[in-house]
């Protein structure tokens, strides 16, 4: 059975450079050296739990944002792209709806996406199985 994961795609849970040092996107700094360690066109990275969409040009010209819920990003050819998916369970945006993105690999279109859940209710379950009561209040604030 061959690579179900085409190469121009990279899968990471920190960033591409040194994965198992579990290091933080950030910046425009911590993204460039995440997308310069691939010949990935799109890496997708989590960990820091906070949406962002970086690019490098072919001349090495950074550009970062923070992406809109629900408005598709063409990830266009001639630059590299590092997608920071935010976080389902744990945002830290100040934004407590569950984020994610979608990848449409047809149009080479992401979409994030932001999805409200019963942050109250998880915040309960948390207390009540005494985790650290810090846990569920980050929750209710998105931090």
């Amino acid at each position: 059975m061959g690579n179900l994961i085409p190469p121009d795609r990279l899968y990471v849970h920190s960033e591409a450079s040194n994965p198992a040092r579990w290091r933080y996107v950030q910046n425009t700094l911590d993204a460039a050296r995440s997308i310069a360690a691939t010949e990935a066109h799109v890496t997708f990275c989590g960990h820091i739990h906070q949406p962002a969409l970086y690019s490098m040009s072919s001349a090495a010209k950074m550009t970062s944002f923070v992406p809109t819920s629900g408005v598709p990003v063409q990830l266009l050819g001639g630059r590299r792209w590092l997608a920071v998916l935010g976080s389902v369970g744990q945002p830290r945006d100040r934004d407590p709806a569950a984020s994610f993105a979608m990848f449409d690999t047809s149009s080479s279109e992401i979409t994030y996406c932001r999805v409200p859940y019963d942050v109250e209710a998880a915040a309960k379950r948390i207390r009540e199985n005494g985790l650290p009561l810090w846990l569920a209040d980050r929750l209710l604030v998105g931090r």
